[in-house]
């Protein structure tokens, strides 16, 4: 492939869910900056419709238990992946979990927030979860009373939504709490008490909703970040957004999340950005942009520092599932609903992410830390079980391209390799991948002609080499 070809397929697989040689053919005529357009501008999303999946799989409508596999149904079937991308890039912020809701239909009412908001002026998302029934009962703001402050979402906000440890004081903590008080659940005696039981099968619980009680608020004088004023949560978010140490630490996150792995963010406030400079960029468009969130990534995917950091992340085990079930087309479309949609999402919890139940309010640890021994087993048993079956349209598509491709003649099993690695978007293989996928073929095949074997034997020896790449170390990184 040309360099532009390597630029778009990079770009196409940090924006959603990885890419391959076959995607990249479909935008041949867009040139790289038209591409970013393309991906980030709006576009229906044409994911399998609800009433399809509800009528297959009634566990999904119950919202008992199948909202991430309702999720991941969306993720695998859409035409708008950087909208899927972008959900999940604020979910690992806005880290809320069902562990601690028991209400799976609030977080999914949490991430319809996130499509609608996430690429706006982070103003209006900060507002929005901070009057999201998911975040209120998450850390407790329906118990932050006038006269009876709970500081809880008031030091969230700014340690780990907004500005980061260091930039605040105890004093800004308490008054921004006071600032959020009346902001609580609509009749929460009632919800609270029918939100732990089913209702009429199969409409599953029912959710929460945002209610600003005016009798339990403080109107008092607030002292918040330097600004003295009779403030509340909306003039609250309006302070945090102004400030540069908000710019630099949701530049930090998109660069963490789209560039490069960054260390873990409790350590943000000791250890610096791994390109200060890039941080930079980003924090002059955030301020240039009037705080836009689209317009920042705009920038980022235009920049060089990110046309140079191929390979430089750790797929989390979201892009890890979510990347490979879209390559085996196993779940495009309507007809292929499955329940087996259930183990398959699972199997991103077992490597270390389960979806709308993160670990903690700090959200997952990214980078190196998603790769330990199990979950390296786990990652490369999942892809090289589904990008080796037969049986999977996505697979079928992939060994009759490389067929097509071969028959145009090739020179050896290295040509072999590298066909069939970029056809499940790994553009820059190591020669020392590369031999270690040639151990992995049988001897026989090798010794054969390819243009020479039966058809089966190709698609068993392209099998064995999609098999060996996908367990590759270039695989599990994007």
């Amino acid at each position: 492939m040309t360099d532009e070809n390597s630029l778009k397929l990079h770009l196409i697989g940090r924006s959603g869910f990885g890419a391959s040689e076959s995607i990249i053919e479909c935008v041949d005529s867009l040139s790289y900056e038209d591409l970013v357009e393309n991906l980030i501008g709006p576009k229906p999303s044409n994911h399998i419709p609800d009433d399809i999946l509800f009528r297959d799989q009634v566990d999904l409508h119950s919202s008992r238990s199948g909202i991430p596999a309702y999720w991941a149904y969306r993720m695998l079937s859409t035409d708008n992946l950087f909208l899927e991308k972008i959900a999940l890039f604020w979910h690992g912020i806005f880290a809320t979990g069902n562990s601690k809701l028991n209400n799976l239909r609030s977080v999914l009412n949490q991430v319809d927030m996130f499509r609608e908001y996430g690429l706006g002026r982070f103003d209006d998302l900060l507002l929005h979860l901070s009057q999201d029934p998911a975040m209120l009962v998450w850390l407790d703001n329906q118990d932050n009373h006038s006269g009876s402050i709970n500081e809880n979402y008031g030091r969230e906000i700014l340690e780990l939504f907004s500005m980061g440890v260091g930039n605040y004081t105890e004093t800004d903590i308490k008054e921004c709490a006071r600032a959020f008080t009346g902001w609580t659940l609509g009749n929460s005696e009632y919800m609270s008490l029918m939100s732990q039981k089913d209702s009429i099968w199969p409409y599953g619980r029912i959710v929460w909703h945002h209610r600003f009680d005016s009798n339990d608020h403080d109107y008092g004088e607030k002292q918040f970040l330097n600004e003295i004023g009779n403030f509340d949560g909306s003039d609250v978010v309006e302070i945090i957004c102004q400030q540069k140490a908000t710019a630099e630490f949701i530049s930090r996150h998109l660069y963490n999340f789209f560039v490069a792995d960054e260390v873990p963010v409790p350590q943000w406030n000791v250890t610096g950005p791994r390109d200060p400079d890039a941080i930079q960029v980003l924090v002059n468009a955030y301020f240039e942009f009037d705080h836009d969130i689209k317009s920042v990534i705009r920038v980022l995917f235009n920049s060089d520092f990110f046309k140079n950091a191929v390979k430089k992340k750790v797929k989390s085990p979201a892009e890890l599932v979510i990347g490979t079930l879209r390559l085996s087309g196993q779940y495009s479309d309507e007809n292929k609903i499955s329940s087996s949609i259930f183990s398959d999402i699972a199997e991103a919890g077992f490597m270390g992410q389960s979806l709308t139940n993160p670990p903690s309010v700090e959200g997952w640890h990214t980078g190196e830390e998603w790769i330990t021994s199990g979950s390296l087993v786990d990652r490369v048993n999942f892809a090289s079980k589904h990008l080796a079956d037969m049986d999977n349209d996505g697979v079928k598509l992939i060994v009759d391209r490389v067929i097509e491709k071969t028959n145009m003649g090739i020179n050896d099993i290295y040509d072999l390799i590298n066909i069939c690695s970029r056809e499940i978007g790994l553009y820059q293989v190591s020669d020392e991948t590369k031999n270690a996928i040639l151990d992995g073929v049988d001897n026989n095949q090798q010794e054969n002609s390819f243009a020479n074997m039966s058809e089966q034997k190709k698609q068993n020896l392209i099998l064995d080499v999609v098999k060996l790449a996908s367990s590759s170390k270039e695989y599990q990184l994007c």
